[in-house]
């Protein structure tokens, strides 16, 4: 006979994993914030240009703010001398490294 789940064992452990992600996330919007330079701005602004990002419904500029971004993150990804562009799995080892070119 199987045993039995522990349901309120298994939602608790959920519960605890969900909580870690969204401190997390703030961790990391809060890092991104200061990596940016916005940290410098009073919360009202960027809260306001969070706010009309959100609101934009303009895919061109939308993929022009991605773009950004994008280059962004690889411009400090290369002065920190770290390769945190994404590889696809085949270019991935066994131990997560690249393999060699």
């Amino acid at each position: 006979m199987r045993k039995p789940r522990d349901i309120d064992s298994e939602l608790k452990a959920l519960a605890e994993r969900a909580k870690q992600l969204k401190e997390r996330r703030v961790q990391q919007l809060g890092e991104l914030v200061i990596a940016t330079g916005a940290d410098g701005m009073d919360a009202e602004t960027l809260a306001g240009a969070l706010l009309s990002i959100v609101e934009t419904t303009d895919a061109a500029k939308r993929e022009s703010w991605r773009k950004r971004g994008n280059a962004f993150f690889q411009g400090a990804a290369r002065k920190r001398g770290e390769g945190t562009e994404r590889q696809p799995d085949s270019a991935r080892t066994p131990d997560g490294g690249t393999a060699p070119a």
